[in-house]
């Protein structure tokens, strides 16, 4: 599993790398965290408005900081 967190570094983002890391520690899951703060990179996934979460390539939420109960219930739905 790969999960990306889309932002340009604002404290959005970075609360929501935590979260995600926590949902991990909840899932016991394993993933490859990537932080993707490049604005052109970002724009290839059509997110607007950051921070935006990405597992496994498809973007699940865009805008808000996911708890790390609601990024778990959605890793967990990703398999």
């Amino acid at each position: 599993m790969k999960i990306e967190i889309l932002g340009t570094g604002c404290a959005k983002c970075k609360t929501l790398e935590q979260n995600v890391m926590a949902a991990l520690g909840k899932t016991g899951k394993f993933a490859e965290v990537k932080k993707v703060e490049d604005i052109t990179e970002i724009m290839q996934y059509g997110v607007m408005s950051t921070p935006g979460l990405v597992i496994d390539g498809k973007v699940v939420s865009v805008g808000k900081v996911l708890t790390p109960d609601e990024i778990a219930q959605l890793i967990q739905k990703a398999g």
